[in-house]
């Protein structure tokens, strides 16, 4: 079986996204413009953290895209990579976190029947 869990993105599907949407698609154009714009953070920095962050939603469309755009912006294949690990720590970290909730219900009294 060949076929791609995931629509590979076309112009088609963008364009048919702005015609049913053309207001909320334009501002968020604008408000993606200017998140990864050049700020008090360099917009390698910001690509890095989509980069990590698109690892942590799982999106493959994200992760593709940003990952691009950190290497247009200057990243090294090794910065990319940290910042995965960096992604994967955290995602872990989380679970490790949140094990908490589950060792704080094993030690809860019983309820009777």
């Amino acid at each position: 079986m060949t076929e791609a869990i995931y629509h590979p993105p076309t112009h088609e599907i963008a364009e048919r996204r702005k015609e049913l949407a053309p207001a909320v698609h334009e501002a968020f154009d604008n408000f993606s413009h200017a998140v990864f714009a050049e700020g008090a953070l360099p917009e390698k920095t910001k690509q890095l953290i989509a980069v990590a962050v698109a690892h942590v939603t799982q999106c493959p469309y994200c992760i593709k895209g940003h990952t691009r755009l950190a290497q247009r912006k200057g990243a090294s294949p090794e910065e990319i990579m940290e910042a995965i690990w960096v992604a994967i720590e955290m995602r872990a970290g989380a679970a490790y976190a949140h094990s908490t909730l589950a060792l704080g219900v094993m030690d809860e009294k019983p309820a009777s029947a």
